[in-house]
């Protein structure tokens, strides 16, 4: 499944996944305020998160850097030849910083986000990707619903740079003035005039797609990834199992029921679910004991998932982290130096458990409020995609044990409520030591574990 790695970004890009003979640049196409960048933000982080290298360039972002300040609409007028001159500088910024990316820093999919809404414009864009051996995929947002534009405006683009000093309503008139300098020239893809580019075209917020000529495997999993992302209003809550038996004797993985303790966060997480009163929840679980305990004390139907258990730690399953140093200390402290890639023997990495993942990740695009009630690790890998954090920061994310985690998603990000239900519990966190060279001493390589008894 996994495509042949060119010599160079096996150079730059040492322990990349490659998934791609040649890189690939994504190239949005649509009017103002139909969710381009949102689109651009949350492909990125999916394909940063599944291990593609990925970067988006906002031309948007040039234009406010080369522009300091923005007048108004006028700026866009398609008679204004300064401001045409101005952006087509900026756009060429862009693509300069694309081909950089893509040629020499090591990065496989770049994002080109700018309206594109001309012919003319898109085959320039294919020129240059011809030039430098990219593959090119547009993505266009189609959408005439007038709600869902007016509220994409009032949400995202009043918050822009552009109208820092303007109240709402001048700012929206503005706005719906910038969209009219682009409609007469715009020229949606075609199925005729363009049937040999690659492309989808997403209608009314995905109610109807077209799909054409997917060419390769990342393009498969771009598309398929698209048709599952939805805007509807919702919130996700993660949280681990109640602590368990194992946790409190500081032994890792195992398939242990809860505590007296872990029982009681169970009873105080039903009680806080019924108070939030969330219109049709899904709870989700995993296969072992210590998450589905948690779940039978809501009372509610749940649904177990094999792909949620905990990540496999293979010949160390049980183990304290004292008895693993002093089994396998060379193992124990490759861990502490790449505790994303390494793999237990006959266990699993985090980087595998991202991978397994990934239909959970699909599924919650597709739902609307679900709470997935987890473990350690699997929490921090479904924390990291949704927080866009870096395979360097995700194994140290911290997701303490009777404690909820309520993500609703905001304009380009996801907006984060820590909630304690105020039930003791032990401490599972063990921060990188120091020295986490394979030479190093017993005591160093054990001295951020957490107490147990």
């Amino acid at each position: 499944m996994m495509r042949g790695c060119s010599s160079r970004a096996k150079q730059n890009q040492d322990r990349a996944v490659c998934m791609t003979n040649c890189p690939t640049l994504i190239v949005t196409v649509g009017l103002p305020a139909r969710g381009k960048t949102y689109i651009s933000k949350k492909l990125t982080r999916y394909l940063n998160w599944i291990g593609v290298p990925t970067r988006e360039f906002n031309v948007g972002q040039y234009r406010r850097e080369f522009v300091k300040i923005y007048k108004s609409f006028e700026f866009f007028r398609p008679d204004n030849e300064e401001g045409l001159k101005i952006r087509r500088q900026c756009a060429s910024a862009a693509l300069n910083d694309v081909r950089q990316y893509l040629t020499e820093e090591g990065g496989q999919v770049a994002v080109f986000d700018a309206t594109n809404t001309t012919r003319e414009r898109r085959e320039t864009i294919i020129q240059f990707a011809e030039q430098n051996g990219f593959k090119v995929f547009f993505v266009e947002s189609v959408c005439e619903d007038p709600d869902v534009i007016q509220e994409n405006i009032v949400q995202v683009k009043l918050g822009s740079p552009d109208y820092t000093n303007c109240n709402t309503e001048e700012a929206v008139e503005d706005f719906m003035k910038r969209i009219k300098c682009y409609e007469n020239s715009y020229e949606t893809l075609d199925e005729v005039l363009d049937r040999d580019l690659s492309y989808i075209k997403i209608m009314d917020v995905g109610q109807r797609y077209l799909v054409n000529r997917v060419l390769d495997h990342i393009q498969s999993r771009i598309v398929y990834y698209l048709m599952n992302i939805h805007i509807t209003p919702r919130s996700i809550y993660l949280c681990r199992h109640g602590e368990s038996e194992l946790n409190v004797k500081g032994r890792i993985g195992g398939d242990s029921g809860l505590t007296p303790r872990g029982k009681e966060f169970a009873k105080k997480l039903s009680q806080f679910i019924q108070a939030q009163s969330i219109s049709d929840l899904k709870v989700w679980t995993s296969q072992m004991k210590r998450t589905i305990q948690t779940a039978e004390a809501l009372s509610v139907p749940y649904e177990q998932w094999k792909v949620l258990n905990e990540i496999d730690a293979g010949v160390c399953e049980e183990m304290m982290y004292e008895e693993i140093q002093d089994h396998y200390p060379l193992e124990f402290a490759l861990r502490d130096q790449d505790k994303y890639r390494y793999r237990y023997p006959k266990g699993e990495s985090y980087e595998d458990l991202v991978q397994r993942l990934e239909p959970v990740i699909m599924e919650l695009e597709r739902q609307e409020n679900v709470l997935v009630i987890c473990h350690q690790a699997v929490m921090r890998c479904l924390l990291a995609y949704f927080l866009d954090k870096t395979a360097e920061e995700l194994p140290y994310l911290k997701c303490p044990l009777h404690t909820v985690l309520k993500l609703t998603p905001v304009a380009y990000g996801c907006k984060v409520e820590s909630i304690s239900l105020n039930v003791d519990a032990v401490n599972t966190h063990r921060e990188r030591p120091e020295n986490v060279d394979v030479s190093r001493m017993s005591e160093e390589a054990l001295l951020t574990v957490p107490a147990h008894q």
